[in-house]
């Protein structure tokens, strides 16, 4: 049987290779295929789906645990299931907001070595990738502050 931390690290290291593919090889063709498909969405979201049934609905969480107050979340939290849970979350929406950063800035002509640093930060810590995106975006006066096509 697998240990949590064995499957922390394996859903940390699963994302790798799509930000890697994002910043080294950001047109080719795997990276379309790969990282710009919904494998990873489908693959992490499968995983989230069942580590949240697991923690909410059939008991292997933590007791208390739910999302009706702040002390509930917290207590889905403080256990390691609960854990795998949050993380495969961020994991997928920092991911899925770094592709869509990747295919913005090659549809606005944004050169791709600015784009590296915004990935890079949106891999580590999420909104602040993001935000630096849209400041070097506008900064490069290839977009304003808007989230769709202008």
């Amino acid at each position: 049987m697998m240990t949590y931390e064995t499957l922390f690290s394996l859903i940390n290291l699963s994302v790798l290779p799509a930000w890697l593919l994002l910043a080294i090889l950001p047109r080719a063709g795997l990276t379309r295929t790969i990282v710009h498909s919904g494998l990873y969405p489908l693959a992490l979201g499968l995983f989230y789906v069942v580590t949240m049934s697991m923690t909410l609905f059939f008991g292997m969480g933590a007791e208390g645990g739910g999302f009706g107050s702040a002390a509930g979340v917290s207590q889905i939290f403080s256990h390691p299931l609960g854990i795998l849970v949050g993380w495969s979350h961020y994991l997928v929406f920092d991911l899925f907001v770094g592709s869509w950063q990747a295919r913005d800035a090659q549809r606005r002509g944004l050169p791709h070595l600015a784009l590296v640093p915004c990935l890079f930060f949106t891999l580590m810590l999420g909104p602040v990738g993001l935000l630096l995106y849209l400041i070097v975006r506008k900064l490069a006066g290839k977009g304003g502050w808007s989230l769709v096509e202008a």
